[in-house]
């Protein structure tokens, strides 16, 4: 730590009157509606220009059926790996509509439907070519990645896409780092432009129809070009413009430290309370991680605060990064803002180290006295995180606070304090209200579970966790 010592700095995050107006991200005015409307619009013209290249016509034998339902799955196979890319570009539009984790199961669906869809386009074509001329399957397989241009490319595309597929599995996620599986996806992109090449001069589109083959390069563009735009582009824009650097690192509690970044004009960085960004350490050993983590004060145009409590080696060195280190920031991201916010009393359900965004919501968000209600869930004394700044900030803000502190089925925690007569005890008017819940992944389920039995509706109901 440096000389500037606990006490200043959180008289420095808890006077509001101190901060500076930063700007909002961008509204986007599109809507989920408008996203499906495009993507089943594109998959209905594909499916026409393939009817229009004479495809249907196919199905008149045996062997042309199993040929036709193998160039459909590679044309649908090839679309979803491109509507993965957009999704891992983490557009902020994207981010918008849907929030990160209706981003992150498509992603995961749509990744394992298209590595099927992938894998049968292979199998299907070999049987219908090898069912036409008489010959093995085997033999025709052999024949075609001997043969035909860029079919051992895309035999290779296939299998690093396989591989990814099988890193991807939660089984084996949850065994690997996540650098290890950081890099493995890597190999996306070189499957894809390995496949492309094989799509180029081999695809029915390509080869027959030069408006076809300028949509789906088209297709390749937007998707890559959202890729880089968003994913590299923005990012690099940002920290280059701020030059971001580690100001202070205070501890908060045993294990939990808070990191201080300043940088150049941080009142014109666009990003709201509750959003997250990725941070990557400009050092020897952590130039090549980056790891997600939630502001955890108000922005305020002087510093970003990000709480980090230790959960292994990682984490473990960022709470002893020197001051001054360079930080490259990659967002903001994430929907839990007061931009979601639908009714004018708010309820902000936190559990842990889950703290950190709804801390900054009691911060930032506009609500007249008695409107603002925290329940703060911690499996012991030692686990609650900010109290002080909680309770300057609800006296300040005129918010209610109910810290629920044990161990369930301990004697001073006998029932669960989150079950649905608990919540209706402690906020009589909680269908009134907007509901934030951030928190460990079992105890974000029980209260959604707790707060669909009180049938909530899902609008007023906001969470998110981490994404890819």
């Amino acid at each position: 730590m440096n000389a500037t010592t606990t006490a200043q700095t959180r008289a420095q995050t808890v006077t509001a009157k101190k901060s500076r107006r930063v700007p909002v991200p961008r509204t986007w005015s599109i809507t989920a509606n408008d996203v499906y409307a495009l993507l089943i619009g594109n998959a209905a013209l594909i499916l026409g220009m393939w009817i229009r290249h004479g495809g249907i016509n196919e199905l008149a034998t045996t062997s042309g059926i199993f040929t036709a339902a193998g160039e459909i799955s590679a044309l649908y196979g090839t679309y979803l790996v491109l509507i993965q890319l957009i999704l891992m570009s983490r557009s902020p539009w994207l981010d918008q509509v849907f929030g990160q984790d209706k981003i992150t199961a498509a992603h995961r669906w749509i990744g394992f439907s298209a590595i099927w869809l992938l894998v049968g386009h292979a199998f299907l074509t070999t049987i219908g070519y090898a069912m036409g001329i008489g010959a093995g399957p085997v033999d025709e397989f052999l024949t075609l990645l001997g043969t035909y241009p860029y079919v051992l490319w895309s035999a290779v595309a296939l299998g690093l896409f396989i591989f990814v597929g099988f890193a991807s599995v939660r089984a084996v996620r949850r065994k690997a780092s996540y650098e290890t599986w950081y890099f493995i996806h890597l190999y996306t992109y070189l499957a894809i432009a390995l496949g492309f090449l094989h799509q180029l001069f081999v695809g029915v589109d390509f080869t027959t129809d030069a408006v076809a083959r300028i949509y789906w390069i088209a297709l390749y563009v937007v998707a890559f070009g959202s890729l880089l735009v968003f994913r590299f582009g923005q990012p690099i824009a940002i920290s280059w413009r701020h030059r971001f650097r580690v100001a202070n690192v205070v501890e908060e509690a045993p294990g939990v430290a808070s990191l201080y970044l300043t940088g150049r004009d941080l009142d014109r960085l666009p990003v709201r309370a509750g959003q997250w960004f990725r941070l990557r350490f400009l050092t020897h050993e952590g130039w090549f991680r980056a790891h997600p983590f939630s502001l955890s004060a108000a922005p305020n145009g002087r510093f970003l605060r990000f709480t980090i409590k230790e959960l292994g080696d990682y984490t473990r060195t960022i709470q002893s990064i020197p001051v001054g280190t360079p930080v490259f920031l990659e967002g903001p991201y994430g929907a839990l803002t007061g931009a979601v916010r639908t009714r004018a009393r708010v309820l902000l359900v936190a559990g842990g180290i889950g703290i950190t965004p709804l801390r900054a919501l009691l911060e930032e968000l506009p609500a007249a006295r008695g409107n603002l209600t925290l329940v703060y869930r911690a499996s012991g004394p030692e686990d609650v995180v900010f109290k002080r700044e909680i309770d300057e900030l609800a006296s300040l803000r005129g918010a209610t606070v109910h810290y629920l502190v044990g161990r369930r089925g301990s004697p001073e925690m006998p029932a669960d304090p989150l079950d649905p007569r608990a919540l209706r005890k402690l906020v009589p008017d909680i269908n009134e209200r907007d509901i934030y819940v951030c928190g460990p992944v079992g105890m974000m389920t029980r209260v959604l579970g707790s707060l669909r039995r009180l049938r909530i509706p899902d609008k007023q109901v906001h969470y998110e966790k981490f994404a890819f």
